[in-house]
């Protein structure tokens, strides 16, 4: 499983972890739907491979808000993500933001959930921004979400 953010908030940026801002709800979330024994902290983010997950952004420039990027960025971003996808052939991508999935892939109409299409040869899933500016999913929402996902995946 390869999940990928929107773009590194500042503060990520400047500790070099994903998910690192105080209020995003990313770890819990992971934790709380079962992907993780325990609640691990973003430095702890080395761990996730032998979990069998890995992280990554579609757009790599840190901005103190999503809604910073241009569709352009986001467009290049998901070029990128694709390429990263096909070279590493994760068994799934979950893109974490249903607005940046659809302007990355250009799939206007995506919803969270899985897609019926493919990106760099993987099935997709898009999930709620984890970002504590997402009002619109709170903790338990995204654990529901996450939950969903992960007992689809084969064994």
């Amino acid at each position: 499983m390869l999940f990928s953010g929107i773009n590194p908030s500042l503060y990520s940026a400047a500790t070099g972890h994903h998910f690192a801002r105080p209020g995003n709800r990313f770890w819990p979330t992971l934790h709380g739907a079962g992907f993780t024994d325990r609640l691990l902290h973003p430095s702890e983010q080395h761990l996730l491979p032998a979990l069998g997950l890995g992280i990554t952004n579609v757009v790599a420039r840190a901005t103190a808000r999503a809604d910073e990027l241009s569709p352009d960025e986001l467009t290049a971003g998901g070029q990128i993500l694709a390429a990263l996808v096909r070279r590493e052939q994760p068994h799934f991508l979950a893109v974490l933001g249903v607005t940046a999935y659809r302007a990355a892939f250009a799939r206007p109409k995506a919803r969270i959930g899985p897609q019926p299409d493919q990106v760099g040869g993987v099935p997709v899933w898009v999930l709620p921004n984890p970002s504590g500016l997402n009002a619109h999913f709170q903790l338990p929402d995204l654990i529901r979400e996450f939950t969903t996902l992960r007992e689809s995946l084969p064994d």
